[in-house]
C-alpha cells in the first residue's frame, strides 16, 4: 500500500494517514512495536521442568513488567534458580513458553537471547583487565572499537566506578568486583537482567550497601531485572514485586507490602518474616470482624472476610512487628497478659519471647526507654486489623 506524502494530504486527515502508517510499521518491523504496544518485558506461560520423575518446577505463569525489578524468594530447590536458568538458555522447560521481548525464546540458543547475567561468584576473567571483562559480550557483537570504549567507560560510570579500566579483578574488593560483574552484564543493553544471588558472597555492611546500589542503578538504567535470593531482607528491601516459590509452585506472587501484610498461606508466613501462628475456632463474624477462641482457652477479635464462618477452625497469622510490648493498649486492640521468657537486645531494637495466656508469642518492637528482661511480667496487645486469617487448608480466607 502507497500512502501519499502529508504535503498532499488535507490536514484534518492527517490524524488517520499517521495511524495507518504506524499499522503499516508494525506489520513490518513487528518485533519493535512489540516494545511500544505492551508493558510485558518477561512472560513464562505454563512453564514446567522435569529432571526424570523430579519436578523442578511445575506450570509456572509469570508476567513481568518492563522496568520492573521482581524477585524470586525461596528456600533452596524451591524452582526459582531453576526458573532463572529457563529464561537465561542454560536449562530448556520440559513444556510451556518462555517470551521475552515479544519474541518466544525456547529455541533460542544463550549467545541470541540478549540477556545479562550477574552470577553469585561473579565469574570475571582473573586474567584479563576490567576493560576486557567489561568489553567481551561488545566484542562478539562486533561492536566498533571506539563504541566498546565509550559503552565501556559509561557503564563505569554507572557503578561509580570510573578510571579503573586497567586494573585486574585482583585488584578489586569484592564489592568492586561485584559492581565489575553488573556493569558487564549492563553495557550489551539486554532485554532482561538476570541476578543469581549476586549479593551471598558478601559481608553483611557490604550486602547492605550493595544492595542499595544495586536498586539505584536498576532504577537509573530502567532495565527489566529478575533477582534470585533466599534473603528475605533483600527481597522485601529491593523488589517492586515479590514472587514467593515452593516445591516448584509459586505460593504468592505481589509488592512486598500485600506479600508481608496479607501472607496467602502458612509457607509465606512463616518463609517471610516473623509470624506468630495462633489456633482457634471461629466464635462469631459480624460486620467483619470475628470474635475468635483460641485453643489455650484466651480470646481474640480479628478482622475477617464473609467466608469466615461461625465453628471453623482457624489459623491467626500476627507478624511479630505488630505486637506492642508494656504498652497501654489502644482502644478496640487485643490484649494479653503475659511474662518475658527470652530477650534478645539488638540495639535499637528488642526480640522479646512472651508466654502469654497458654501462648508462646514473638514481639519485634522499637526500644523507646526500657528494655524488658526475663521474668518482667508484660500486657502484649495488638490490634484486629493486624491478624490474617488462614483456613483448614492453610490458605488465607477471602
Amino acid at each position: 500500500m502507497e500512502i501519499p506524502h502529508p504535503s498532499r494530504v488535507p490536514r484534518a486527515t492527517l490524524p488517520a494517514l499517521r495511524a495507518v502508517e504506524g499499522v503499516l510499521a508494525c506489520v513490518s518491523k513487528p518485533l519493535a512495536c512489540y516494545h511500544l504496544m505492551t508493558t510485558t518485558a518477561v512472560d513464562l506461560k505454563s512453564v514446567t521442568l522435569t529432571y526424570g520423575p523430579f519436578v523442578a518446577v511445575k506450570d509456572v505463569d509469570l508476567a513481568i513488567e518492563k522496568g520492573s525489578f521482581v524477585t524470586l524468594l525461596g528456600p533452596s530447590g524451591c524452582g526459582k534458580t531453576t526458573i532463572l536458568r529457563s529464561i537465561a538458555g542454560l536449562v530448556t522447560p520440559t513444556s510451556g513458553e518462555i517470551v521475552v521481548a515479544g519474541r518466544l525464546i525456547n529455541d533460542v540458543p544463550i549467545y541470541k537471547r540478549n540477556i545479562g547475567l550477574v552470577f553469585q561468584n561473579y565469574a570475571l576473567f582473573p586474567h584479563k583487565t576490567v576493560e576486557d571483562n567489561i568489553a567481551f559480550g561488545l566484542k562478539y557483537r562486533d561492536v566498533p572499537r571506539l563504541e566498546i570504549a565509550r559503552k565501556v567507560k559509561r557503564a563505569l560510570d554507572m557503578v561509580r566506578l570510573p578510571g579503573v579500566e586497567k586494573k585486574l579483578p585482583s585488584q578489586l574488593s569484592g564489592g568492586q568486583q561485584q559492581r565489575i560483574a553488573l556493569a558487564r552484564a549492563i553495557v550489551i543493553e539486554p532485554d532482561v537482567l538476570l541476578l543469581d544471588e549476586p549479593l551471598s558472597a558478601l559481608d553483611a555492611n557490604l550486602r547492605e550497601e550493595m544492595r542499595t546500589e544495586l536498586k539505584i542503578i536498576q532504577r537509573e538504567v530502567g532495565i527489566t531485572t529478575i533477582f534470585v535470593t533466599h534473603d528475605q531482607e533483600e527481597a522485601l528491601a529491593m523488589s517492586d514485586r515479590i514472587v514467593v516459590m515452593n516445591h516448584g509452585l509459586i505460593e504468592q506472587n505481589g509488592t512486598p507490602e500485600e506479600v508481608y501484610r496479607t501472607p496467602s498461606s502458612r509457607f509465606v508466613a512463616s518463609f517471610l518474616g516473623q509470624s506468630n501462628l495462633i489456633a482457634g475456632t471461629i466464635a462469631s463474624n459480624t460486620r467483619g470482624k470475628a470474635k475468635i477462641t483460641l485453643d489455650s482457652g484466651a480470646s481474640i477479635d480479628a478482622a475477617a472476610p464473609a467466608s469466615a464462618k461461625k465453628g471453623s477452625k482457624v489459623t491467626v497469622v500476627v507478624r511479630a512487628q505488630r505486637l506492642e510490648v508494656g504498652k497501654k493498649a489502644a482502644a478496640g486492640s487485643n490484649r494479653l497478659q503475659g511474662r518475658i521468657a527470652a530477650t534478645s537486645y539488638l540495639g535499637g531494637t528488642a526480640i522479646y519471647i512472651i508466654e502469654a495466656e497458654g501462648l508462646k508469642l514473638q514481639a519485634n518492637t522499637i526500644i523507646d526507654t526500657h528494655v524488658f528482661r526475663e521474668g518482667d511480667a508484660v500486657d502484649v496487645s495488638f490490634s484486629p486489623g493486624d491478624c490474617v486469617l488462614l483456613g483448614e487448608d492453610d490458605r488465607r480466607l477471602a
